[in-house]
């Protein structure tokens, strides 16, 4: 079965400061569980603030280390969910139900690629 990575994309200037809620965090921890018995997710985790982070490139031979917070990012990757799902329409519809499980003053993106295999 192909695998999916999700890679959720948040807006770190309109994220509540305080972070998810316990009720979040509860129905979060719900769905993981049915998806985890279900046999989808493979690996989920959320990502520290870009204020903790670095970015490390390459150009011209060179490299160059910026170290966060990256001011201009708009959406910035909140976290990932691995998944394995028997197409792009499964591994959709679990992301919606991702998704659905945030409140309503939440912005989240997330973008669904099918991993290369080989």
């Amino acid at each position: 079965m192909p695998r999916f990575l999700s890679l959720v994309r948040i807006d770190e200037s309109n994220a509540p400061a305080e972070g998810p809620s316990p009720e979040l965090m509860q129905r979060m921890g719900e769905l993981i569980e049915e998806m985890t018995k279900a046999g989808v997710l493979l690996d989920t985790a959320g990502l520290t603030p870009t204020a903790q982070g670095a970015r490390v490139h390459y150009e011209g031979g060179q490299l160059s280390v910026t170290d966060g917070p990256f001011t201009e990012s708009k959406e910035v990757i909140g976290g990932y969910a691995l998944m394995q799902a028997k197409d792009r329409a499964e591994a959709i519809e679990w992301t919606e139900r991702f998704l659905k499980v945030h409140e309503e003053h939440w912005t989240v993106t997330c973008e669904v690629r099918e991993i290369v295999e080989g």
